[in-house]
């Protein structure tokens, strides 16, 4: 599989297109980990920038996907990584769309759907801190996120404050 990386990457997000629970961000901790650890495809400094490049640029959030895929075969590994991500999991979707609908508040229905929404959380805080450990920003990085989801989870202030107090911080103490 290391010879041939468009069938690594399929054997990738494949899988990981049924995780995708919550939206592409809930896997991101394991594309960090097969692109960066097992795979070696980029460093986590490169992993970093396409992440950051990936929530910049309009489009889906699994944009990041596509850029992984053409670091790790060009075109087409971009392509392929956006198809396997995004077709096995839509395919599913549109099978189960049709049992939901009819079995519309049936108790199991209600479970599921109860039983999912920490799994989801669980995986973004993951994510979250995969990309703060790669960030590699000590302390500081560590007091900066927990500042932000303070303040998002505690007041209606605009996240855009804490962007730029964290970007003031890091420039004063990183001079």
């Amino acid at each position: 599989m290391r010879d041939n990386p468009l069938l690594a990457i399929l054997f990738v997000f494949v899988p990981l297109s049924f995780l995708t629970v919550g939206g592409g961000q809930s896997v991101v901790s394991e594309i960090h980990r097969q692109a960066v650890e097992v795979h070696g495809w980029m460093t986590d400094g490169q992993f970093l920038d396409l992440f950051g490049l990936s929530r910049t640029t309009p489009g889906p959030g699994s944009l990041l996907v596509t850029m992984v895929g053409y670091r790790a075969a060009g075109l087409p590994g971009a392509l392929l990584a956006s198809v396997a991500i995004f077709l096995p999991s839509s395919l599913l979707v549109y099978g189960l769309a049709r049992l939901w609908a009819r079995h519309r508040g049936a108790a199991w229905q209600v479970a599921v759907e109860r039983g999912l929404a920490p799994v989801a959380a669980g995986m973004i805080l993951a994510a979250g801190a995969t990309l703060l450990t790669a960030a590699e920003g000590g302390w500081l990085a560590y007091a900066v996120a927990f500042g932000t989801a303070a303040l998002m989870l505690f007041t209606q202030r605009s996240p855009f404050w804490a962007i730029g107090a964290g970007a003031v911080l890091f420039a004063m103490v990183w001079r």
